[in-house]
């Protein structure tokens, strides 16, 4: 019985029974940003790692990284240095930390729009993919922001750098894009 049981699940006998779907929130997610994500995203088209590459292959969408930059631990000693972690990202992306918060500045907004604005060359049609980490709703929220700012061919990518390495894609290092609200 044990066997027939775990045969099931490797064989995917059962997917989804047990697991509820994810919702879309009316607004954007405003907490516990690495979790289950919805399958959908209102206005925009979802993507998998496939459609992803293809799309990077084909030339002209933006790749739009929006993980968030991880912060410099407020305890450290006098004089210790701080060395931001690297980021590996899709090449040719563009990084734009901390845009897919829930809740964002004022500046931070303009931070985004310029971003998307420079990366476009303000056409509002220009194909815009948005990513992050598997789980991850920061690319989430960052899309929706996207449709809201007006632009009309947004691309969501969840499985994002984790689908990407999963189909052995290359990845670079990434530097954050300039402006960026309390960079140092």
């Amino acid at each position: 019985m044990i066997r027939a049981a775990a045969l099931a699940l490797v064989l995917g006998l059962g997917a989804g029974q047990g697991l509820a779907e994810v919702p879309e929130p009316p607004g954007y997610r405003m907490d516990e940003y690495r979790g289950p994500v919805p399958e959908t995203l209102a206005g925009a088209t979802v993507i998998d790692p496939e459609q992803a590459h293809a799309l990077w292959q084909a030339g002209g969408a933006v790749f739009v990284d929006v993980m968030p930059r991880a912060p410099k631990p407020p305890n450290l000693p006098d004089g210790t240095i701080w060395r931001d972690p690297p980021r590996l990202s899709i090449p040719g992306a563009i990084w734009l930390p901390n845009v897919g918060y829930g809740e964002i500045a004022e500046v931070t907004h303009g931070y985004f729009r310029d971003g998307l604005d420079r990366a476009t060359g303000g056409d509002l049609a220009r194909p815009l993919v948005f990513f992050c980490l598997d789980e991850c709703w920061m690319s989430w929220n960052a899309a929706k922001r996207a449709l809201e700012y007006g632009h009309a061919r947004v691309y969501w990518f969840p499985e994002g750098t984790d689908g990407w390495t999963f189909l052995a894609l290359p990845l670079e290092r990434a530097a954050p894009e300039p402006g960026e609200p309390g960079a140092q």
